[in-house]
């Protein structure tokens, strides 16, 4: 059993109007996108979100293949690992594949990779360009609830902190395009990556 839990609560100021998550792309919301990439290797899904956002994300995974749980954040756009640690509060599974809600591109090959690497560790986290992609990877719950908590309770946000804290695993590009292409850790920030992304998946 494995569990997806989407981080979707942020403000996303650089794309401007609108909320991101459920932009529509492609005529698709984003949100449904990755969902719909996710819904292969999990059981069941967790939405994080902000209250506001609830009616609309509600709409964007009518009928989804799976149960959906939505974890709303208490105090609102405090950043990914807070998104992290919420949705993964509402997780009864060992281990979840965490992804945000702007890489609709995620690979359902790579996510099963990424949980095989991640047996007998807490996290494995993908490196691209030298840069790891902890919003894409897959995390051994009730020890990365622990990591986030703590970090916060040291006033720490960034999700590094609590990573620092468990026992991870980078997963670098050749072990990554062995299973996906790296565009799978693509995300779309601005509107004209929305426009660039559209047109992929149109063509």
């Amino acid at each position: 059993m494995r569990t997806g839990v989407i981080v979707a609560g942020g403000y996303s100021t650089r794309f401007g109007d609108g909320d991101k998550a459920v932009a529509d792309l492609a005529g698709t919301p984003m949100l449904r996108r990755v969902a719909d990439r996710l819904a292969p290797v999990i059981d069941r899904l967790v939405v994080n979100c902000r209250p506001d956002q609830r009616g609309s994300i509600a709409a964007a995974l009518a009928g989804y293949d799976h149960s959906v749980t939505v974890a709303e954040d208490d105090d609102p756009d405090r950043g990914p690992m807070t998104g992290i640690l919420t949705g993964l509060r509402a997780v009864e599974t060992e281990f979840a594949v965490v992804v945000a809600c702007d890489m609709p591109f995620v690979a359902p090959a790579l996510v099963e990779y990424l949980a095989e690497r991640a047996q007998g560790h807490d996290a494995a986290v993908p490196r691209v360009d030298g840069r790891d992609q902890p919003l894409q990877a897959v995390y051994r719950t009730e020890a990365t609830v622990a990591a986030c908590e703590a970090a916060l309770a040291r006033d720490q946000r960034a999700v590094f902190a609590a990573l620092n804290d468990l026992d991870w695993v980078f997963v670098p590009e050749g072990e990554i395009e062995t299973h996906a292409t790296l565009d799978s850790l693509r995300n779309v920030n601005t509107r004209a990556d929305l426009r660039a992304a559209a047109t992929d998946l149109e063509g």
